[in-house]
């Protein structure tokens, strides 16, 4: 599979954990699909290692607020055998109860693992660049 092949790939790992994240897609073990069980994740409201973890992590930070939208662009993917480094910008919408947002423009650092079921994530970080609004309340 050429380069291009698995930065699609890649690509396309990052779209469908912004999209978990929106619709709120959080069946049992949906984290697995996404990523290694060793998994670590920093963030800017915690840091957590391990699949389950992370993904417990993740459901709490977007339970925060009624809605989210995420969106990623300008993806890069430098490719080095069964492993890669990835990034990417992301401006983050958060609707609170009251219908005033938080905003969040950022960049994602990534490395990610091929594993018998695909490209995983192995390592995340959440850079914030610039906020907008009222951040949530820290539980």
């Amino acid at each position: 599979m050429t380069d291009h092949h698995v930065s699609l790939e890649i690509q396309a790992l990052v779209h469908r954990l912004f999209r978990a994240l929106d619709a709120r897609d959080f069946a049992v073990g949906w984290m697995r699909d996404l990523a290694t069980d060793d998994v670590r994740m920093e963030t800017p409201v915690g840091t957590a290692d391990g699949v389950d973890a992370v993904g417990r992590l993740s459901e709490e930070a977007v339970g925060r607020f009624v809605r989210t939208q995420h969106m990623a662009s300008g993806i890069l993917v430098d490719v080095e055998g069964d492993r890669a480094d990835a990034s990417w910008n992301a401006h983050m919408t958060h609707v609170h109860d009251d219908g005033s947002l938080f905003t969040v423009g950022g960049r994602f650092d990534a490395e990610v693992r091929r594993t018998p079921g695909g490209w995983r994530f192995s390592r995340m970080a959440v850079r914030p660049v610039w906020t907008q609004g009222r951040a949530p309340e820290v539980k």
